[in-house]
């Protein structure tokens, strides 16, 4: 057993705090990982307050994780001691589905084992990436490029195969014109990601705050979506629209903006359903769908992506002591654009 330091909640008001555990033994296949810097992502929030799902506690979140190997199983040969490697969103899943044999290992049929608040192969409910180790079946442990920054690297983990999947599903390509909605830690990966492939980036935000950071991300564009002669100018030239946003917002609206033929994805889970009326739909063929991270493959593909193209997030670096107040600042959107916890301030 690996005895592991970590921050944790332990039920869905108080603050985090230190906690201990042990990590399991290394099984043949399994990789042992001393973590540098975890991501702090929204999804952590969520779960700590047990807001989309019954959080069992004590709780750990992190998914969003970057380490060296420490240790590997007898059968590994893909990772060698002193790696630079990464942890997403998921840690295991059956191998043996549909979904899985099509490296979408997100949707395995028999539930993936997800980082945090999930049941692993051995029915143990697994713990996250605000702790010093962790321990994971070598299949779901990923490359980092070593010239990334590897703490910017971190939200690459989440926010970045997030925004890059759906971007490069739909063929995303030289001169498309392509609207990011929301510029938070998701948006301004989409920014970065869609203006690497070529499109023509508009950001799309309901105040003129973000304006100035959203053109210096790269973005082309910026559309107040508040105002409606700007909303009016860019109704219909759309090819794609990356929505971000989780919370209630005028969808509708948005899919007007689309071309003919145009695709609207959703990363961003609203907890309220949204209002659309079929006929948005159906007058001029739209594309309404969702996309969830990506499996293990594309996750690798897209940090060698963003290996050649040095691209990473916009962190600050915090303390792992400064968590809850990194929490409270998250929900008023007080960020740019992902906090990332420097693991070794668990040693103080």
């Amino acid at each position: 057993m690996h005895k592991t330091k970590s921050y944790a909640a332990f039920d869905p008001k108080s603050p985090l705090k230190f906690y201990e555990f042990n990590r399991r033994k290394l099984n043949s296949d399994d990789v042992l990982i001393d973590i540098d810097y975890c991501g702090v992502c929204h999804s952590d929030l969520h779960e700590v307050r047990s807001e989309w799902s019954n959080t069992t506690y004590p709780f750990v979140p992190g998914h969003e994780i970057i380490g060296r190997v420490k240790e590997i199983g007898s059968s590994v040969t893909k990772f060698k001691i002193g790696d630079l490697v990464g942890v997403g969103c998921m840690v295991n899943s059956c191998g043996k589905c549909e979904p899985c044999e099509g490296d979408t290992e997100q949707f395995c049929q028999k539930g993936a084992s997800f980082t945090y608040n999930s049941p692993d192969p051995d029915n143990i409910t697994t713990k996250g990436g605000y702790s010093d180790k962790i321990v994971v079946n070598n299949d779901f442990v990923l490359k980092i490029p070593e010239n990334l920054d590897p703490a910017a690297a971190a939200p690459l983990l989440c926010a970045g195969i997030t925004t890059y999947s759906p971007l490069k599903y739909w063929n995303i390509k030289a001169n498309d014109k392509v609207g990011i909605v929301g510029l938070g830690g998701l948006g301004h990966m989409g920014v970065k990601i869609a203006k690497s492939m070529g499109a023509h980036v508009i950001v799309f935000s309901r105040t003129e705050n973000k304006k100035a950071d959203a053109l210096k991300l790269g973005a082309d564009e910026v559309v107040i979506s508040t105002n409606n002669d700007e909303m009016q100018k860019v109704t219909g030239t759309l090819d794609f629209i990356l929505d971000t946003v989780s919370a209630p917002h005028d969808v509708a609206g948005l899919l007007q903006l689309l071309k003919i033929k145009g695709n609207l994805c959703m990363v961003g889970a609203s907890p309220e359903p949204h209002k659309i009326p079929s006929s948005v739909l159906i007058f001029g063929q739209k594309n309404l769908c969702g996309s969830l991270i990506g499996g293990i493959a594309e996750t690798q593909e897209m940090l060698d992506y963003c290996g050649k193209h040095n691209i990473t997030s916009d962190i600050e670096m915090i303390s792992i002591q400064n968590i809850n107040e990194a929490y409270e600042r998250m929900l008023k959107s007080d960020v740019k654009y992902r906090f990332v916890i420097d693991i070794k301030s668990l040693t103080k």
